[in-house]
């Protein structure tokens, strides 16, 4: 069958990136959406859309019934999972074929086998496919720790826990189960060994219905936080030719076992001696298809529809790679405040465009990061001929991004990229565990005190020329900070950086030449200063700044980075200042649950978990800030809270002894 129409059953950036396609291959696009995401990208970029009502994913994307219906409304005749959501869900591909449409995916069966991670196990032990032996929590001794706990149903980081002490293995069982539970619909965990040191390499599969399976060489997917991955890379570096042999002919015999058509990802983690083993088989397109595309000159999607329609592969036989490729997930989070989410206005989204350079995006300029999705903006992937060059590539177009609006981890990226250890391929799983304090240091290679001080110059000429004016020249090439006769005494202006918080505080002049000047920053000459646009001689060295000002933020752009300030009053406002111990909402989110017994009057122990907020797919725990007393509580379970909110008030009280238990989880969560 011939497809005219596809409905993509999912939202921003793979929505978009399935759409592209589409439209080289002349088909009629269809989205659907939420109410959350009435303007978004994917839905401005489809030829149709179909409202979803309501905008939590359970009310909409996670609702086969409503997207099955949203195909027939608009007169598709095929349905494209997406990654994520219902891409793995066998009865909602069952019930797209009832409804007559072409799935685009592998077969149900495929799923439904791939669908618990447990029954995956077995078969691939079957295949002969290399697994790790399991371990039953119930007998599991002090020689098996460490343990990794795994939620059967599901992946990204959900109801996964490392336990390293046999005490603490019936609470975080209880604690995978309940995430499990509420990501999946399944609470089901198994354990097996976890592997130190590991390194996260996958294999892209892609098959066809007349016995032809590719297998497109390996990923290394190793630098995750929460078992969640950032920067992924083809080939995986480091590999010997053997160790590649023996993963794609497991990768293929995993695709043989379950008769899979279209696109999959077998993934394997390989510890520190070269060994292989199974972890599971991802029945639906990843996120980090591009760097296979790239290396391979391949569609993955167009491949998809292909297969879809029932036609073979081009060849027996897969393209033969060429060069290196890397991508670099660009999320809206603050890795320094363990990984939290952010949201609000994306006020400009630009990443250099050149050879090599591709970007993968669900948002522009003046969207709005909501709290209901994942929180990531883009995919940042840049190809080259080797993997020096690429990863040289990708850090340095991330470092010109300009990107204004909420929290990014670009700057994690950009370390990441140019730490000596990826640079050396030494990666496994724990590379975030280990250099994370690094890799977040504000002060690491960077100047906020000159591009704060561009700020202010830039502000400067902005009050003067009332927001207007072009490049103001210095008329002499005398260096500032020096006295000189001057008829305006200093002034100054405050900003916050952030997301540190580190303060600075700028001094400036305006002399007759109408030239704002530095007042005590000895070695720095201004050589041109617009309201957008700031050319300082530091030392012997010119450097140029962008600056965009947003009400009391300003963002400003430099060569080694990018910066934002918050304009601060010259004298703090006493009213702004919060109570000792107060717990305020880090992130827009849900209250999902509190502490067991936990009420106003009880007493808590530091670091205790008191609060779980849910926000962007993840789950956050608020933790007391002292041992004291909980002297007021403002949440409850179901409760929206925004950022800032006060949730509750922790009084010290070095003499409390008697904590308020761990909480059981619920046995719904």
């Amino acid at each position: 069958m011939t497809i005219t129409t596809l409905l993509v059953a999912n939202r921003g950036e793979i929505a978009c990136r399935i759409f592209r396609t589409c439209r080289d291959l002349g088909i009629t696009t269809v989205a659907v959406y939420s109410d959350a995401d009435a303007d978004a990208l994917h839905v401005r970029e489809a030829d149709l859309a179909v409202r979803l009502p309501g905008a939590a994913p359970a009310d909409t994307y996670l609702r086969g019934d409503l997207v099955v219906a949203a195909a027939r409304a608009a007169g598709a005749d095929a349905v494209h999972p997406g990654y994520g959501f219902l891409s793995e869900n066998a009865a909602f591909a069952a019930a797209v074929q009832d409804a007559g449409l072409v799935w685009v995916g592998p077969p149900v069966k495929a799923i439904e086998l791939m669908a618990s991670k447990t029954r995956a196990k077995e078969l691939m032990a079957g295949a002969g496919v290399p697994l790790l032996a399991p371990v039953d929590p119930a007998t599991a001794s002090e020689d098996d720790l460490p343990l990794l706990l795994k939620a059967a149903a599901g992946g990204g980081g959900r109801g996964m826990r490392i336990v390293r002490e046999l005490d603490a293995l019936p609470g975080e069982l209880l604690a995978a189960a309940a995430e499990a539970a509420s990501a999946f619909g399944d609470g089901e965990v198994f354990a097996e060994p976890y592997v130190e040191r590991g390194r996260h390499v996958e294999v892209q599969v892609m098959a066809d219905a007349h016995d032809t399976v590719w297998a497109l060489g390996t990923r290394d997917c190793s630098l995750q936080r929460r078992h969640q991955k950032v920067i992924e890379e083809a080939p995986a570096p480091g590999l010997d030719e053997a160790l590649r042999t023996r993963l794609h002919e497991a990768a293929v015999a995993a695709a043989r076992a379950v008769g899979y058509r279209g696109a999959g990802t077998v993934e394997f983690l390989v510890s520190a001696e070269g060994r292989p083993y199974f972890l599971e088989m991802n029945t639906r397109l990843q996120v980090e298809h591009p760097v296979t595309e790239a290396v391979f000159g391949l569609d993955l999607v167009a491949l998809q529809l292909r297969v879809a329609e029932g036609e073979p592969l081009p060849s027996p036989e897969p393209p033969q790679p060429s060069g290196h490729a890397v991508e670099a997930r660009l999320y809206a989070e603050d890795p320094a405040r363990d990984w939290q989410p952010q949201t609000g206005a994306l006020l400009t989204l630009e990443v250099p465009e050149g050879p090599g350079l591709r970007l993968d995006t669900g948002y522009t300029g003046g969207d709005t990061i909501g709290v209901h999705y994942d929180p990531m903006i883009a995919k940042v992937i840049a190809h080259a001929p080797t993997r020096t060059e690429a990863v040289r590539l990708l850090a340095r177009a991330l470092e010109r991004a300009r990107i204004h609006g909420p929290v990014t981890n670009r700057d994690l990226l950009v370390r990441s990229l140019r730490h000596p250890d990826f640079a050396a391929a030494r990666l496994d799983t724990g590379f975030y565990d280990r250099h994370l304090a690094d890799l977040t240091d504000p002060a690491a290679g960077r100047d906020p005190a000159t591009a704060a001080l561009a700020a202010t110059l830039a502000e400067a000429v902005r009050g003067a020329e009332g927001g207007r004016g072009a490049p103001v020249a210095t008329p002499a090439p005398a260096r500032f900070g020096a006295w000189r006769n001057v008829p305006s005494g200093p002034q100054r202006k405050r900003y916050r950086s952030e997301p540190d918080g580190t303060e600075h505080e700028v001094a400036y002049r305006t002399p007759r030449t109408g030239v704002p000047e530095p007042h005590e920053t000895p070695g720095t000459r201004v050589l041109t200063a617009a309201p957008d646009h700031v050319t300082l001689e530091v030392g012997v060295v010119t450097r140029h700044f962008a600056v965009t000002a947003y009400v009391d933020r300003v963002h400003v752009d430099a060569t080694d980075g990018s910066y934002t300030f918050t304009a601060l009053p010259r004298f703090t406002d006493p009213a702004t200042h919060t109570a000792p111990g107060s717990l305020l909402a880090p992130m827009p989110g849900t209250v999902v649950r509190l502490a067991e017994g936990l009420a106003a009057g009880v007493t808590v122990e530091a670091g205790q978990p008191l609060i779980w907020l849910e926000a962007m797919k993840m789950e956050h725990r608020i933790l007391a800030p002292a041992s004291g007393t909980l002297t007021a509580l403002h949440a409850a379970p179901g409760h929206q809270v925004e950022v800032g909110a006060l949730l509750a008030v922790v009084q010290e009280d070095p003499a409390a002894t008697t904590p308020v238990p761990h909480p059981v989880p619920e046995e719904t969560a």
